[in-house]
Order: structure tokens, then sequence, then C-alpha cells
């Protein structure tokens, strides 16, 4: 039997990758964990009472599309963060965990071509792995575009030729971007989005990192399209409760956007969904209220920015994220420095080059390694002095 080929080009994913490279080596001390951003700080204590009242629940289906009371919990959370009303019963999808909705959106979205072509996805490289996959199962091109020093480490998709603009159908941006940490501000903002009114595309926000932040709140897509009057149908915006509220094995996610764009996720969804248990709707409904946890969380975010300023203060090249909870660390070559770490200190980290993509023999990530903020303090602390010493020393 033959098999689909369009997957044939995807590079491994990035941990199968980094086992390969470090798992022969002995580690060359306490062995430190600074890879994955699985999130290490408290969830709130009382979710588990909320799912102990709702255990009943387990023996029903669950709401394909998300209760009403987690949906209005959504719309409720969206108002009160970026200033926006929206219908929850009509503009929101609940989904499990937005990986879900990040790939099922482009097969939802993305047409079989446009003006007679097969239709472009825009990707910024680096990049979350997803996007790609979502784009070559949607049968379409993926175009990937550099997110760099030199562009304030978001991609510059204005700079795209006409006619590759004219081929595109789906843009995907993360902001705060996963892994460099920067934030796309108002004006970026709107000039994606009049791009993509001018070139008639749909902008896919990941805006999973969006509570962790150092200064004032990152703005939204939404957020910026409803100021500046842009068509809801435009921009398709991506939470979840992983990195909000330190609960990424709850898979509690959504998306909002316009009527019709939720309308054809839902005809997917119904067919290729997840969806959460009842019990866990519930919980989710009351996390996306609650405020109180997700700002002690951020305070602790903040105090582990100005840990790794300090580390980090001397040395060329270190420029602090803006927000989420990953270092973007220049080094001369991110494999051999990630091996180099391991073998003399045992701290864990990820080479760039496994988050990005050569495009003409240039790779934006190999320069770099990704190093997640997420362990406690002290141990954070230990694992960044050891990389300093050992890398910049």
């Amino acid at each position: 039997m033959d098999v689909p080929q369009r997957f044939s080009n995807l590079p491994e994913y990035a941990f199968p990758r980094l086992r390969r490279l470090l798992d022969s080596h002995s580690p060359g001390g306490e062995v430190i964990h600074m890879t994955i951003g699985e999130p290490r700080h408290a969830f709130p204590s009382w979710i588990t009472d909320v799912i102990a009242q709702e255990v009943a629940g387990f023996g029903k289906y669950p709401a394909n599309d998300g209760t009403a009371a987690m949906l209005s919990a959504i719309a409720g959370w969206i108002a009160g963060r970026y200033g926006i009303s929206i219908d929850p019963e009509t503009r929101i999808i609940a989904l499990n965990g937005t990986r879900e909705g990040l790939f099922n959106a482009c097969l939802a979205l993305c047409p079989e071509e446009k003006g007679g072509q097969v239709p472009t996805v825009l990707i910024p490289n680096p990049f979350y792995q997803v996007y790609a996959v979502g784009a070559l199962a949607a049968a379409a091109q993926p175009r990937f575009v550099p997110a760099t020093a030199e562009t304030g480490f978001l991609p510059d998709y204005a700079s795209l030729p006409a006619d590759v603009l004219n081929q595109t159908s789906i843009a995907y941006i993360c902001s705060p971007s996963n892994p460099q940490g920067a934030v796309a501000g108002r004006e970026y903002w709107t000039r994606l989005i009049e791009l993509a009114e001018t070139y008639d595309f749909r902008i896919f926000a990941d805006e999973c990192y969006a509570e962790v932040y150092r200064g004032d709140p990152p703005p939204g897509a939404a957020q910026v399209a409803a100021e500046i009057g842009a068509d809801p149908e435009r921009v398709l915006i991506f939470h979840s409760l992983s990195k909000r509220s330190n609960l990424p094995g709850l898979r509690s996610g959504f998306a909002a956007g316009g009527p019709e764009t939720i309308g054809e996720l839902r005809k997917l969804r119904a067919y290729a969904g997840a969806p959460l248990p009842p019990p866990l709707q519930s919980a989710a409904a009351a996390v996306w209220a609650d405020e109180t946890h997700v700002s002690e969380s951020r305070a602790l975010y903040q105090e582990k920015y100005e840990i790794a300023d300090s580390i980090f203060a001397d040395t060329k090249g270190y420029v602090g994220p803006e927000a989420g909870f990953f270092l973007w660390l220049p080094v001369d070559d991110g494999e051999a420095a990630a091996l180099k770490l391991w073998r003399e200190t045992g701290v864990r980290t990820l080479p760039g080059a496994y988050l990005s993509r050569d495009v003409d023999g240039d790779n934006p990530g190999a320069g770099y390694l990704r190093v997640a903020m997420v362990a406690e303090k002290e141990e954070m602390s230990r694992g960044l002095t050891r990389l300093r010493d050992c890398l910049y020393g």
C-alpha cells in the first residue's frame, strides 16, 4: 500500500533528536532539566475540589464544543483581558489543548487552492512544529520566514514578494514568541492585519504565553483587530491553561474568531475532536474565571527574569525575553554547546536548530540554545550559573 509522501520532508521532532545527541554521554554533574517548557509552578489547589464535586460527569459524554459554563467563562476572560465582547455561542470553540486547534484549524480552513495554485502557509522560523505539520496535512506549501534579531525575533511577512502573499491562505504567528520571548506590539499586529486584508489570508495567532510577561500585558491579535475595525473572520486566536495556569495536563484551550471560522472548526471537530470530560470542563471554567493564581505565577516568572538578567549581565549578545519562560541564548553552535554543557555540567538544554528549518542553507536557530526557566528559582539559578561558566566563562 502506498504511503502519502506529504510528510516525507518533515524533520524529526526536537526531543528524540536531543536524546540521540545527549543520551549516549554521561552527565557531568547533577542533572538539571531545562529543555521542555512544562510549567512547574503550583496550579490552583482548589481545582481538585471542583473535579470531585463534578465527578458524576465522567458518566456522560462531553459537550463537543464546550459547555455553556466554560464558554461563558472564556468569553468573560477575553473581555477582562482584551476589552472585547464576543458571543461565546458562536465565536469560541473549546479545545483539548491548543495543539489540537493549531493543527485542525489548518485542515478546516486552508482551501484546496488559491488562484488556481497550491496555497501557501506562512510560518515563522524558528517555530512550533505543529504549524508545519498542519500545513502539510492540508496539502499546502509551508513558507518558513526568518524571525531573527534583525527582525525583532518576529517574522517580517510584509517583506515577502507580492506573488507569495497572493498565494498565502494562512499566516501563523506566535506572540509572545516561542522560543525568543518577543512580543508583537499594536503596530506589528496592525500591519499584519492590514496585510491579511490586502492579500486575503487568515491569521492564526498562537497566544499561549500571553499571561507570562515582564511589564505591560502583551496586546492580542483579536484586540487590535477590533480596535481597527477589521473583519472578525480575519483573525483566529488560540489560548490555553497550560502556561497561564500551570495546568498542561488539564488540556483546556480554546480558539476564538468570527462565526464563520468557528463554524468550520466545529464541523471538523464533530468528527476529529477529543473533548474534555465534563468534570474537567467544570474545573476549566472555574480556572478561567480566576486571576489570583495567574498573578502569583507571573510574579514568580518576573523574579526569574531578574535572576537571568543578573547572571548573564556581562554576556555578549544576551537579550532577556520580553515574555514567556524561555531564554534564547547565543552560542557559536547550538548542538556543540548543548553537548558540551551536558557532558561537563549535567545541564540539559535544547539546540535552537531543532526548532528551526534550513532555508537556502541557513538555519536561524543554529547559533542559539533554548533554555526553559520552569524549575524552582534556586535550581534554575544553579543551572544558569553552570551554563554561563561553561559556555561563556
